[in-house]
């Protein structure tokens, strides 16, 4: 039942532009304290900013669609890093560890690129899409303080639909 009603909230988030049957969700990892979150937006996920407690958990995340930023998931505090993605690249694997806070990251694209932030400590997590060719389309979780807890919802886009040109 889950599964059904995180598939209609993703149609109806994304404007029903990703091929439905091969979305595939990975669980959130972490304590899973504090507040909920989701970061969604229409087309690809085109870079990513991850603010980090210097050098120490994950603070929060934003994802820029297209040429437009997401909300901030988590707090705007710490050193932030951007990692902007090549056209028709796209995220395909996080992994990192987790303790209470996310303490580390890791991004990786199909084009081999990774972003790495924060500092490798605790219980090792690596989240991937069930499906080959699909992508990370947005991701939910719980924080307090700081991130303690990340899922991530994968699709194949829809190729007839490409947000990411300007109109």
């Amino acid at each position: 039942m889950l599964f059904f009603v995180v598939l209609t909230l993703l149609a109806s988030s994304a404007g029903a532009e990703f091929l439905p049957q091969f979305f595939s969700f990975s669980p959130p990892v972490g304590s899973g304290s504090g507040s909920s979150y989701s970061i969604t937006g229409e087309g690809r996920i085109t870079a990513v900013r991850v603010w980090e407690y210097y050098s120490g958990y994950i603070r929060g995340f934003q994802f820029r669609y297209g040429f437009i930023w997401s909300p901030i998931a988590g707090y705007q505090y710490g050193n932030s890093h951007t990692f902007e993605l090549f056209d028709d690249e796209a995220i395909i694997q996080i992994s990192g560890k987790y303790a209470h806070y996310l303490q580390s990251l890791v991004i990786t694209t199909t084009r081999g690129r990774s972003m790495y932030v924060g500092q490798p400590s605790g219980h090792s997590f690596n989240l991937y899409p069930t499906h080959k060719q699909a992508e990370l389309r947005f991701i939910s979780g719980r924080f307090h303080g700081g991130i303690t807890s990340i899922g991530a919802h994968w699709a194949i886009l829809d190729p007839t639909l490409n947000s990411t040109t300007e109109h």
